[in-house]
């Protein structure tokens, strides 16, 4: 049996004109994470990472907190899919910049109602793969692990919308229920599988046992 750990970037820089960067606070979740994993002598045979900024800036942190050294492989198939894409297919007008919780509310219902036409196949967001493509791309890295890593320690460093999706294709979740999970997910969070060379098991979803201790609360984010 090996462990997979599939974490999600820490906070990147919501509504700000790149996105792909980690804030000051995404850098410590991520550091922070590397302690933990290193407090629990938990050590990595594999390292796979999107080739996002915010993914291998994540990666980098997580291995600064375990101090600890590696290469890692690139796997353009964990990338996340394009949230402002996904928006303009059913909301052409470019959003302002939310604000208020009345405008954070609007903008995730019409990703919400985005994302669920897209995985339909009734839009084809500008730039992105269809739904099928971007399924296929995660899934090929859960089978990488499999074939490459049996009986060992994986961690892959990715985004919400590729966590939930092999969360998905591992149980086998309807769409609505994969975005509700894609939705839900924390920054710096782990997902758990126990994999043999056939098949992937769900152990835990969305947990943030690094940042249980009441000092870190502040620190517990969705963006």
């Amino acid at each position: 049996m090996g462990t997979l750990f599939l974490v999600r970037h820490g906070q990147a820089s919501f509504g700000a004109a790149d996105y792909d960067q980690l804030s000051d606070l995404g850098h410590q979740q991520s550091v922070r994470l590397g302690e933990y994993f290193a407090h629990k002598g938990i050590r990595f045979d594999g390292l796979i990472a999107g080739t996002l900024r915010r993914h291998k800036q994540t990666l980098a942190g997580i291995l600064q907190g375990m101090q600890h050294e590696g290469e890692h492989l690139s796997w353009e198939g964990l990338n996340e899919y394009d949230s402002e894409a996904v928006i303009a297919t059913v909301h052409p007008q470019k959003l302002e910049k939310p604000t208020s919780p009345e405008m954070y509310r609007h903008h995730f219902r019409l990703l919400r109602d985005g994302l669920a036409q897209w995985m339909a196949g009734v839009v084809s967001p500008k730039g992105m793969p269809s739904y099928s493509d971007f399924v296929a791309g995660v899934a090929g890295a859960l089978d990488h692990v499999r074939a490459n890593h049996y009986g060992k320690n994986v961690l892959i460093v990715t985004s919400g919308g590729p966590i939930s999706t092999a969360v998905g294709h591992v149980l086998g979740t309807s769409p609505e229920t994969t975005i509700e999970l894609n939705l839900r997910i924390r920054n710096s969070s782990i997902t758990e599988f126990a994999f043999t060379p056939k098949r992937h098991m769900l152990v835990s979803y969305n947990a943030i046992p690094h940042l249980e201790d009441p000092q870190y609360a502040s620190w517990v984010t969705y963006s």
